[in-house]
């Protein structure tokens, strides 16, 4: 295999594959990412056997066509660190990789192409086609409430729901549950749910651009397949069950009160600074036009905070993790913010005041 490719060219790629390839391997191919030249192509791949992210680059100036894997984050580390001045030649001789720019000389160790996984291909059930900023905004405001190793696996990952009129992104580690949807005739003739991995989520939410240009999702029975621009993306899915989050949502709460998302957020942050440092627990004592806010510790130590609010009704006290809070003020971005409770012991459903397209539920907490 030889080569001539520009740093600019093959920079960005190697890092979004450096990101996919995990640190600590028990194959040591799986730490590399693998080089395949032809065409005046040069396709990289990198995998950890429940993700696999392919791109390719053109135009490369390829004077012998072949194929290797070389360590993933030494070649990224080596070509961040190059100048943008002189081009990269890559020579495979033997069992090692040279790699020149300029004045510069680097030897890789190498391992054969063949030892390389492949995801198996499978026939694809669907294929959808929506705006990579809408796939973007879905993920973004649900993939925090993912669940991170539970042995409920299939809450370690998102739910990702087609029907003929929407996509849809739901996330819930049992405390808390996220969902965002974007309107679109999908085509499909019934209800598909898959769930996505959490690290399948994070890699492809790094992919996303905030462009209009499509992202093609093909769903297969045990892969999810994304094509974005030059790359494509596959991830394991989890199989299982997710949990029917219409039922979590909750109904015909009579206690609505609207905020402003910025102030009841700092509001929130300022309180938890004093909150225990394991539960996270804050009290809020809503009662009419304003929402105080309570936080204390094993140490005896206090927080008190309030602000203005849109509210008429009885008066109510509810305990909440300020984190779980919080996390929801960040992924909204409307400025005004709508709660709506019933009674201590019922479940918070928190949305933004003029986007019905994303909605948060939050279990209360006893204090």
């Amino acid at each position: 295999m030889k080569l001539t490719i520009s740093r600019e060219s093959l920079i960005t790629p190697l890092q979004s594959i450096a990101g996919v390839v995990e640190k600590k391997q028990t194959m040591p191919v799986l730490s590399n990412v693998l080089l395949e030249a032809e065409d005046n192509t040069l396709t990289l791949t990198g995998t950890n056997m429940e993700v696999e992210l392919v791109a390719r680059v053109t135009p490369v100036h390829v004077d012998q066509p072949g194929r290797i894997t070389v360590p993933a984050r030494k070649l990224a580390d080596i070509c961040r660190a190059l100048g943008d001045e002189a081009p990269i030649d890559l020579v495979l001789e033997g069992d090692r990789l040279h790699l020149r720019c300029g004045n510069s000389h680097f030897t890789l160790s190498t391992l054969p192409a063949e030892h390389f996984p492949n995801v198996e291909d499978e026939p694809e059930s669907f294929r959808l086609a929506l705006p990579q900023k809408e796939l973007g905004r879905m993920l973004d405001a649900t993939a925090f409430a993912m669940a991170q190793q539970d042995v409920r696996y299939y809450l370690n990952g998102l739910l990702l729901e087609v029907d003929a009129n929407h996509a849809r992104a739901v996330a819930t580690d049992g405390h808390r549950l996220a969902m965002a949807q974007f309107d679109l005739d999908t085509g499909c003739p019934e209800l598909r749910q898959v769930i996505v991995p959490r690290k399948g989520v994070l890699e492809l939410a790094r992919l996303l651009d905030d462009v209009e240009s499509p992202v093609t999702l093909v769903i297969g029975d045990n892969h999810l397949r994304a094509t974005v621009g030059s790359y494509t993306f596959t991830s394991k899915l989890i199989e299982g069950k997710f949990p029917d989050y219409n039922r979590v949502i909750p109904r015909g709460g009579d206690k609505t009160v609207l905020a402003d998302r910025s102030t009841l957020k700092s509001t929130l942050q300022r309180a938890g600074i004093l909150s225990h440092e394991n539960i996270r627990g804050v009290r809020l004592n809503l009662s009419p036009n304003q929402l105080q806010v309570f936080a204390n510790n094993p140490d005896q130590e206090q927080a008190e905070d309030a602000l203005p609010v849109e509210y008429q009704g009885e008066s109510l006290q509810i305990g909440f993790n300020v984190g779980y809070l919080v996390d929801v003020m960040n992924a909204l971005d409307d400025d005004q913010v709508k709660m709506t409770l019933s009674n201590p012991n019922s479940s918070a459903l928190i949305e933004a005041q003029n986007d019905n397209r994303c909605l948060y539920v939050v279990m209360p907490m006893r204090l």
